[in-house]
């Protein structure tokens, strides 16, 4: 469609013809024209789309241009693109926020696991009853899950008393590894404790070949050489040895792999809401039912006022320090089962031997516990023997 223009002065005010034109696709512009006066014609401006002429007595003041002014050659409009360089920018700034997540998370799993065996020697050492003090530590962890399910802070879950009888088996190993750790802790030493808590792979490839026919490869089986080497080499140099404290944590090992056994057995159908921190969740729960009746009959009411005042404790400082360990031992390892959604499980494998390695140097220092040569190297050995089988898991064998 075509239109036209007007230019008149600017000091001269718009002037109309004597028909006005209807049609708004007729535009007048102002400018200055000393043209010599003419009858122009102006298409498009009358009524019918047809011609008009435009009155002789407007002289110069107006002149028809032309109806499709050619477009000006100095403007150019170009389209801008993104530059590529943002893109990745933006993709570098979020893999850097998730790796700065990452570290905190294995930050806060390692400072809880020292507080909590830190704090947790401490009451042993005063108040040698582990069963009153595991069926503590899952009371802490019971009320901390029902504080969070009641807030609506983490998801509560849907589960079925199908779940649940599936679930059972592995809250009742989880309560007993518990168990025998705390009773290996207040035997021996914490560095002990985790040296011997080392052999945890041996007892996983054990049990895994025993209940679900997996053959362990040859690397496999020669990274369990310097890790029994290396806690029988630790344990001859012991200087707080002892059989029931050895014995426990080797039963703490046995218990632990079991419930991974079984966790890869029994097949738990899972909805949307429970994901590992929920099922935690319930086996810190079920494992305070299990273990509080047990607690009762076998070492009595004994973490009340009276009773520890009349074995001269001091009340604040072992009430203190049991919610410390408590808090730390249920925080700790819901921060594990987060960091193993974030990880493979070789990579949380490799994790928890630097935890462990970590604990034990801690350990070593806080309490001032007196380690030989002969010691330190044995428990190196086991420690990087840990590490070697972490490492050699991910070869996969080779299908023909």
């Amino acid at each position: 469609m075509q239109s036209s223009a007007f230019a008149l002065s600017p000091s001269i005010p718009l002037l109309r013809s004597r028909n006005s034109n209807p049609n708004p696709r007729c535009r007048i512009l102002s400018t200055f024209s000393a043209a010599k006066p003419s009858v122009a014609p102006i298409r498009g401006c009358g009524a019918s789309g047809g011609l008009r002429t435009m009155s002789p007595r407007l002289g110069g003041w107006v002149q028809a241009l032309s109806s499709s002014p050619s477009p000006r050659q100095d403007l150019v409009v170009r389209a801008s693109s993104v530059p590529e360089s943002a893109g990745e920018s933006s993709a570098k700034s979020s893999e850097l926020l998730q790796t700065l997540l990452l570290g905190s998370l294995f930050g806060l799993w390692y400072l809880f696991n020292i507080y909590f065996n830190i704090y947790n020697k401490q009451v042993l050492k005063v108040f040698p009853n582990p069963l009153t003090i595991t069926t503590c530590q899952f009371l802490i962890g019971t009320v901390f899950v029902l504080f969070v399910w009641t807030t609506n802070l983490y998801r509560r879950p849907n589960i079925t008393s199908s779940q649940l009888l599936a679930i059972l088996p592995l809250a009742i190993v989880h309560t007993l590894g518990n168990l025998f750790t705390n009773m290996s802790l207040g035997k021996v030493a914490v560095s002990f404790t985790h040296t011997i808590k080392a052999m945890e792979p041996f007892f996983s490839v054990l049990l895994s070949a025993l209940f679900l026919g997996e053959q362990p490869s040859v690397w496999v089986l020669f990274s369990l050489a310097p890790i029994v080497g290396g806690v029988a080499l630790a344990s001859m140099t012991e200087a707080s040895f002892n059989w029931a404290g050895f014995w426990s944590a080797m039963a703490s090992n046995l218990t632990f792999q079991s419930r991974n056994v079984l966790s890869k057995k029994v097949m738990v159908k899972r909805e949307e809401s429970l994901d590992n921190i929920n099922l935690f969740s319930i086996i810190t729960i079920m494992s305070l039912l299990l273990l509080a009746p047990v607690t009762f009959f076998v070492e009595g009411v004994k973490f009340t006022p009276s009773y520890l005042q009349s074995a001269g404790l001091n009340l604040k400082q072992i009430y203190v320090r049991s919610l410390i360990a408590g808090l730390c031992f249920h925080a700790y390892q819901q921060v594990s089962y987060m960091i193993l959604s974030r990880v493979s499980p070789v990579t949380h494998s490799v994790g928890n031997c630097v935890k462990r390695v970590v604990v034990i140097v801690t350990s070593v220092l806080f309490f001032r516990t007196p380690v030989s040569p002969i010691n330190s190297i044995g428990t190196g050995i086991a420690l990087a023997g840990v590490f070697l089988y972490s490492r050699v898991k991910r070869i996969k064998p080779k299908t023909a």
